[in-house]
């Protein structure tokens, strides 16, 4: 059966708006498409987007649960990602225990980020 709907976008609240956008276009590599009004629209692929919105409201510590969002990476672009990652200010949270490499890390305001080298076929697989 194919879906109906598929993810849009994920937006986070940031406190810095043009630290957080530096961080992400630096450490994991997504691009910028446009800011304005206190947003930031950035690209990781070709249609998987997200928002950094300005919020001074924005919470820094970490929330307790496993709540996270993952970005893909080639097993050759891996270490330097990483490296990238934590060079930019987020800081590693967890070590891996999933199938395929990963690097878990908090950004500048507390999300909690992976970028991982596997898909769902490779993670299926490794549950078996």
């Amino acid at each position: 059966m194919k879906s109906v709907c598929r993810m849009n976008h994920v937006t986070l609240a940031v406190s810095d708006l043009q630290k957080s956008v530096s961080c992400y276009i630096n450490a994991p590599g997504l691009q910028r498409i446009k800011e304005w009004n206190g947003n930031a629209h950035l690209t990781a692929g070709e249609d998987q987007t997200t928002c950094l919105s300005q919020n001074s409201s924005a919470r820094t510590p970490p929330h307790p649960d496993y709540t996270h969002m993952a970005f893909d990476v080639s097993p050759e672009k891996f270490d330097d990602i990483k490296q990238q990652c934590l060079s930019h200010g987020a800081t590693g949270r967890k070590k891996n225990t999933s199938e395929g490499n990963s690097c878990y890390f908090l950004d500048l305001d507390g999300h909690k980020l992976e970028v991982h080298v596997g898909t769902l076929k490779t993670r299926l697989k490794a549950m078996q």
